[in-house]
């Protein structure tokens, strides 16, 4: 038995407010790929461009950014659990708006007010799971980065089975399953301890004063570009039926979980945090520039592969950010999330301008070039980032001697 078995039974056994939250999390993550295998569809049906209908997603994270300094504020004077309940009332109500829209300005509206909810919702689900699970802070990082993958991995299923009927119906299934969240939040969550101090608007940022969180978030910030270049553009590259395109997303997402959660700390123990980021930013570079020069099977290929990349850097951002300042978990996270956001608000937007002005390649030049930059900032400001890198490696490690202990 190793490490991960060892977590993997304190995963499993959580209260039912911590599987009522993460279950709530799962839909809230869907949400970001559910618009994937329907772009196509929706420029379509609301005779928009490619550059247009990428305005979903830049509504959607450049309110989450922003989002970020409020979350603190409001959670640390009306608590985590009314947060959350505030957050899931927006995605509901905007989600189902989103499905009534007769335009692409309508549309981005209503996006945008979910991307509020969203934020309210997800950066306070990440510090309940964690205040409320049982294991430590692992095991609910660990559950968390479960959560994420798994909703990134039925996002785009969901909106292929739904979308292939009517680009409209996975707004109305969006905003359904946040309503069963909404239930299971208000039943089996009770409200959590407030903070001994209320967050300020201003805290996130100060936060980013720590050289270290400033270096993650800076590094993050090119990583995301990436990110959401793949996952905001290659839907009209790869130019599929919604079916095919979410069989497409739903292997890339399977594989973002599996990397996350089970590959990452196996990386991490063998060859250290940092290593393992530096790595998995090339390779990712390398692959989007295949992507975007490849055959249409590469592709196919190169997207689904770009999950593992993805995956792994996610897990190791998360740990980063929430361990490489002194400021309080919330805080540290709004910061790193309110810097990190804004890369995935730009992509969706500059990368079919980029293929406008150029040609469909250039975005996938730009997107290697960030990810390269991303790996620059982490051996760079390595000294920065190394203290936390080695607490991680050295907490690994005690898993593991807890673990063979235990056998």
């Amino acid at each position: 038995m190793d490490a991960f078995d060892a977590g993997a039974g304190s995963l499993l056994r959580q209260p039912k407010a911590v599987w009522a939250t993460a279950g709530a999390s799962v839909v809230a993550f869907m949400g970001i790929g559910l618009v994937d295998p329907i772009l196509p569809s929706i420029a379509q049906g609301l005779d928009a461009t490619a550059s247009q209908v990428s305005l979903l997603f830049t509504s959607y994270f450049l309110i989450t950014a922003v989002a970020m300094l409020v979350t603190g504020f409001v959670s640390s004077r009306i608590g985590g659990r009314k947060t959350l309940l505030l957050g899931l009332a927006f995605v509901v109500v905007f989600a189902g708006l989103a499905g009534t829209s007769n335009s692409v300005a309508e549309l981005v509206g209503f996006r945008a007010g979910w991307g509020l909810g969203n934020a309210l919702f997800v950066s306070t689900a990440l510090a309940v799971i964690v205040g409320a699970a049982a294991g430590g802070s692992a095991a609910a990082i660990l559950l968390y980065e479960s959560a994420l993958g798994l909703g990134m991995a039925c996002g785009p299923l969901l909106g292929a089975l739904l979308g292939d009927a009517n680009w409209r119906y996975p707004f109305f299934g969006t905003a359904f399953l946040m309503a069963v969240g909404f239930l299971c939040i208000t039943v089996f969550l009770k409200e959590q301890p407030r903070p001994a101090r209320k967050t300020s608007l201003l805290d996130p940022l100060k936060a980013l004063g720590h050289g270290g969180l400033a270096s993650a978030a800076a590094s993050a910030f090119f990583y995301n570009y990436t990110f959401f270049t793949v996952l905001a553009f290659t839907p009209f590259v790869l130019n599929m039926t919604p079916y095919k395109s979410g069989a497409v997303f739903f292997a890339w997402g399977v594989l973002l979980a599996v990397f996350s959660v089970l590959v990452a700390p196996r990386l991490q123990r063998r060859f250290g945090s940092l290593k393992v980021l530096g790595g998995s930013l090339v390779l990712l570079a390398v692959d989007v520039l295949a992507l975007g020069y490849g055959s249409h099977a590469v592709a196919i290929v190169c997207t689904i592969l770009s999950g593992a990349f993805i995956g792994v850097n996610n897990t190791v951002y998360t740990e980063l950010a929430l361990g490489v300042s002194d400021a309080p978990r919330p805080v540290a996270s709004a910061g790193y999330n309110f810097v990190r956001w804004f890369a995935a608000a730009a992509a969706p937007y500059f990368a079919p301008k980029i293929e406008e002005w150029s040609d469909i390649h250039m975005p996938f030049v730009v997107a290697a070039v960030t990810a390269v930059l991303g790996a620059l900032v982490v051996v760079v400001r390595r000294n920065a980032l190394a203290h936390e890198a080695e607490e991680l490696e050295s907490k690994h490690a005690t898993e593991d001697s807890v673990a063979v202990f235990a056998n």
